[in-house]
């Protein structure tokens, strides 16, 4: 009879060899799972060797950059100066007096003058242009403050004063009384490309010597201020104005100047004045204490496509002329409403912001050549450039027109002629006046008032010649008109309906 609790021996040796093939895959799996590590290591190493290491420029340039806090002086009553019983006195007329009566008018004696503290007023960020404690910042930083202050990063404190100020292009150069202070290499915005690594440093939120990275989103961002921007992604918040944008290299390219945010915070897009700019007019501040800047006295607006369609334009560049100042440099030239810009002193206007930027850096009393595009035939004109004041002006209203009386219609308006106090007081040789727009007027955006100066390139004085004019286009066919409203020129593409 067997024995039950026999054991084979192929049995026994199996069993014996399970243990052993157990540590087996313990050291396979460890082995496999430290290969794979070392290879993640290898490739997380591979995908960070293109980012840059921007501690060596940090380290060059963080001395040089500054943080600015400025103050105000106000009433001692507080920021508004007002009475604290003011707003009683609103309620319970002019006489109302607190309980017991005013201290002073107890005492008989006239009130005293409220004292005058001073309080904080912003802060903001700047950088050293030269060694001897010339600073950067931007003009908005220091607007309307009473005293400046300077903290350099290890902590010594500088009462600053202003060398100059230039609101339009919002840069403001200071002046602290130190020697041997850590200058930034200034370099050049002209060869920027999108995608390129850039770098901030400044105080947001008043939190000093802070770095923030990115790169160039948007070269040339128009505005519609006086300078085109550097736009970037780097981080940048309250208290970063006036802070140094630099390149790869540990150049300055630009200053710090604006966020475009719905909320007051950084939202991804941030802007910078070029530094070549910015040192343009660091060098006109220090020389003169302002910057000066060349005049024509022209309201310019864009050429878009229909605008060059009916003007006869092959392309959409130029500035157009919407309105001629009355006894201006322009006017003098023979520029008129309507004309479009295409260079100025050899210098191309590709667009129409282009030319504030170039007549600005032109010198004041130099004679200057334009080429102009009238009515289908280029014009050379020569202006002599006046001066920008310091503040606008500001514009005379639009003279009023009469009441419309009778006239003919044409491509859905209606128009009358002008008489010579009309023209004399739109200050115009020809045009007719429109009563009525519909149909294709209409959609052309022409409305009653506004003043038909040209059809096509042909000048109109008379409501029967504007009709000749629109037939003589042919039906059918876009005509181009050039029309003055609120003392402005501009031209309308009217296309008939069909």
């Amino acid at each position: 009879m067997p024995n039950r609790y026999a054991v084979s021996s192929h049995s026994l040796a199996r069993t014996q060899q399970q243990p052993q093939q157990c540590l087996w895959r313990v050291m396979l799996l460890s082995i496999a799972f430290v290969a794979l590590s070392f290879l993640g290591m290898q490739q997380a190493l591979a995908n960070t060797a293109g980012l840059p290491d921007f501690t060596g420029i940090v380290e060059k340039a963080d001395e040089a950059v500054v943080n600015i806090r400025t103050t105000a002086t106000v009433d001692g009553r507080g920021r508004s100066g007002q009475d604290p019983y003011e707003m009683f006195r609103w309620f319970f007329g002019p006489d109302f007096q607190p309980p017991g009566g005013a201290p002073e008018q107890r005492r008989g004696e006239p009130a005293p003058e409220p004292e005058q503290r001073s309080v904080p007023r912003g802060v903001g960020s700047g950088f050293f242009i030269t060694a001897d404690g010339s600073i950067l910042t931007n003009h908005h930083v220091i607007d309307g403050a009473d005293e400046i202050f300077v903290t350099l990063t290890d902590g010594r404190e500088f009462k600053a004063v202003v060398v100059g100020s230039d609101a339009r292009t919002d840069v403001a150069l200071l002046k602290i009384d130190a020697t041997d202070m850590v200058t930034l290499p200034i370099g050049s915005a002209q060869n920027l490309k999108k995608g390129q690594w850039v770098l901030a440093i400044g105080s947001p939120f008043g939190l000093q010597a802070t770095v923030t990275a990115g790169i160039v989103s948007a070269i040339g961002r128009e505005t519609g201020d006086y300078l085109p921007f550097i736009q970037t992604d780097v981080a940048v918040n309250p208290g970063n104005s006036g802070g140094p944008l630099l390149d790869m290299s540990g150049q300055v390219v630009g200053i710090n100047a604006q966020i475009v945010s719905r909320s007051g915070g950084f939202m991804g897009i941030s802007l910078a004045i070029p530094i070549d700019e910015a040192m343009s007019v660091a060098d006109q501040l220090k020389t003169n204490g302002k910057v000066v800047r060349g005049r024509i006295g022209v309201q310019i607006g864009e050429v878009n496509k229909d605008v060059a369609e009916a003007s006869g334009l092959s392309d959409q560049s130029g500035a157009m002329v919407s309105r001629v100042e009355p006894d201006g440099p322009a006017d003098a030239a023979g520029l008129k409403a309507g004309d479009i810009i295409l260079s100025f002193g050899g210098k191309k206007i590709a667009k129409w912001s282009d030319l504030p930027r170039v007549v600005g850096a032109t010198k004041p009393g130099q004679r200057v050549e334009m080429a102009v595009w009238r009515r289908g035939k280029p014009v050379t004109l020569m202006v002599k450039v006046g001066e920008m004041p310091s503040a606008e002006q500001p514009q005379a209203a639009a003279p009023a027109t009469p009441e419309p009386v009778a006239g003919l219609t044409a491509l859905g308006l209606t128009v009358v002629d002008l008489t010579d106090k009309e023209r004399a007081d739109l200050n115009i040789e020809k045009g007719v006046k429109v009563t009525e727009s519909a149909d294709a007027g209409a959609s052309a955006g022409i409305a009653v008032g506004d003043i038909v100066l040209t059809v096509g390139n042909n000048e109109v004085g008379t409501a029967k010649q504007f009709v000749e004019l629109v037939k003589k286009a042919g039906e059918g066919k876009p005509v181009g008109m050039m029309v003055q409203r609120n003392g402005q020129a501009q031209w309308v593409l009217v296309r008939p309906k069909r």
